[in-house]
């Protein structure tokens, strides 16, 4: 994949940005509010060699959501666990037939409630913590925990049904929990390098949801054996989270990540008091993120963050409002016809895989352009602008219908058009305000502000979530 040049970009003590017109001298004047322009002499920076550390941060963004989609991913795995004992003897009752029922529904709660506390806790431990302990850490309990699926899957628990969704809803909160530990620290950490690494872990993690809906095609097209399929996905995901180690061990061993990754001077944010520059030879040896406070300030991070904080929650919001709740229930207009496309695969065609893909994309721009600003009111404004996506997805061929009557757009290529806007907006533009926020901090603040804005994304998708099924019900 192309890749811009170092040289390509401006550079700051805590920023690097790709100017895209003189017009935005405002915008990288926010990026700029920093205690040097440039290292001194003695501190010369290095370049990416081999986009060495880009790929690595790449792997790490796949490796925090692949295990997840996965997860979900495998629904008739999980129909098939669930109902495996829906033929009991005669006088039982079948013991999972309300299990199968409310399945996702106890699933997202699960890792739901599991994510925010977790998100809690990784801000409160930023500086008691170190972030190489809180990241290996979390990678070796998620590959623990996928071991454990994966070895249930050949396992027959039609005789404990209610033990194993006990032992799989307990395994889904575990891993949503580390896994969102994982990523915001990781995502903290980019914060000390330029924003093409923050870019290259946000866009891995789309490749991770479009990776799974590719399986999750091969899966339809080939009909083989579920468990077969799901005991591939598992191993899938068990080997990569295995590389994720490895490449996170290897990422101090080059030149250029020991560069960012070097002491920081603990400053006093918002005090206005003097500091030798964080680039200085003589500045005293502390971990990226520390400070002289066991728990960073929470109100300087908010107050700094909020226009951004804003986009990033109503971008997420608008998404989770259509996506999945909306569009995977529009059906094709050519239904009756019996094809395979109308039928089996235009719902994991049009829904999961473009939006996936149209996400990523999204997101790989931002390695190139960087437009609007952080400071910028046209951000907030497209931002606010994906609203209109809301009725186009309405008044296309969801079904059933119940109170909206009247579909207007006959035709498949619009939930095709929408459904590209919706991913490839939400992926430019999320990534954008994702970037922008450790950047308008200084750097020993830049780990807290990126779990911040973690928090800001797992917000969004909540809320989104919830207004979904009151969405579902005007329709």
């Amino acid at each position: 994949m192309a890749m811009a040049s170092e040289d390509d970009y401006r550079h700051s003590s805590n920023s690097t940005y790709r100017p895209a017109s003189s017009s935005l001298r405002a915008d990288q004047e926010a990026l700029l509010e920093k205690l040097l322009d440039r290292p001194p002499p003695s501190l010369q920076r290095p370049k990416d060699r081999f986009n060495g550390a880009y790929i690595i941060f790449f792997s790490l963004g796949i490796g925090g959501l692949l295990p997840w989609n996965f997860f979900i991913t495998a629904k008739e795995y999980w129909v098939f666990k669930f109902s495996n004992c829906s033929n009991p003897a005669a006088g039982e009752e079948p013991t999972s037939s309300d299990i199968l029922n409310y399945f996702e529904s106890y699933l997202t709660v699960a890792s739901t409630v599991s994510s925010v506390l977790c998100l809690m806790a990784n801000f409160l431990l930023v500086n008691r913590v170190p972030i190489h302990v809180r990241v290996l850490a979390s990678l070796t309990i998620m590959l623990a925990i996928f071991l454990v699926m994966t070895v249930l899957v050949k396992v027959d628990t039609s005789s404990w049904a209610y033990g194993f969704f006990a032992v799989t809803i307990v395994c889904m909160a575990i891993l949503s929990g580390t896994s969102t530990i994982f990523s915001s620290s990781v995502f903290g950490m980019t914060g000390s390098f330029p924003m093409r690494n923050a870019q290259a872990l946000i866009s891995g993690g789309a490749m991770g949801g479009t990776i799974s809906a590719v399986a999750l095609l091969v899966d339809l097209a080939a009909s083989s054996d579920v468990t077969d399929s799901t005991l591939a996905f598992f191993l899938t995901a068990d080997v990569f989270l295995g590389l994720c180690v490895g490449l996170y061990l290897l990422l101090p061993r080059l030149e250029y990540a020991r560069f960012y990754l070097r002491p920081v001077w603990p400053a006093h944010v918002f005090s206005g008091e003097e500091q030798p520059p964080q680039d200085s030879p003589s500045a005293p040896l502390a971990a990226p993120g520390s400070s002289e406070s066991s728990t960073p300030p929470l109100w300087p991070i908010l107050k700094r963050t909020a226009g951004l904080g804003f986009c990033i929650l109503y971008l997420f919001f608008i998404t989770s409002l259509v996506f999945p709740a909306i569009s995977t229930n529009i059906e094709s207009v050519d239904k009756g016809s019996g094809s395979l496309w109308t039928t089996k695969f235009f719902v994991p065609l049009t829904t999961f895989l473009l939006f996936n893909f149209a996400d990523l994309c999204g997101r790989q721009i931002t390695a190139w352009i960087q437009v609007p600003g952080p400071r910028s009111k046209v951000l907030p404004g497209l931002v606010l602008l994906r609203t209109c996506l809301l009725p186009l997805f309405m008044f296309c061929n969801y079904q059933p219908r119940i109170h909206l009557h009247t579909v207007v757009f006959q035709s498949d290529l619009y939930p095709v058009l929408f459904t590209s806007l919706l991913g490839l907006s939400n992926g430019y533009l999320s990534t954008l305000a994702l970037m922008y926020g450790p950047k308008i901090v200084p750097r020993e603040l830049a780990e807290a502000t990126g779990v911040v804005m973690s928090f800001y994304v797992c917000l969004g998708l909540v809320l989104g979530s919830a207004c979904s099924a009151l969405l579902v019900h005007l329709i």
